[in-house]
């Protein structure tokens, strides 16, 4: 069993869970759900909602998707380049 990780691999997936979750929250904001959702889930927190979801705009949603999927990435990446540097592949478990 190797302990290192593809580091090309990690930050892909990352990358795909963080862009996938702001298209899911792009999508709300289109469909006009996402005020609703924010105010339930801060009433759940005893938190009294303050911000206002803004109108859709394809231009913004893209720009959202595309930086959290690049922050996703990098972050991936430096995260599996960090962890093949403490457990490289001649360490045996």
């Amino acid at each position: 069993m190797s302990a290192q990780m593809n580091v090309w691999k990690v930050g892909s997936v990352l990358g795909l869970l963080l862009g996938g979750w702001h298209l899911c929250w792009s999508t709300l904001v289109a469909l006009g759900w996402a005020q609703a959702i924010v105010d339930f889930v801060f009433w759940m927190h005893f938190i009294k909602p303050i911000y206002v979801i803004e109108p859709f705009e394809i231009g913004r949603a893209v720009i959202l998707i595309i930086l959290t999927a690049a922050a996703g990435f990098v972050i991936g990446l430096v995260f599996a380049l960090i962890w093949n540097g403490l457990y490289p592949k001649s360490r045996k478990f």
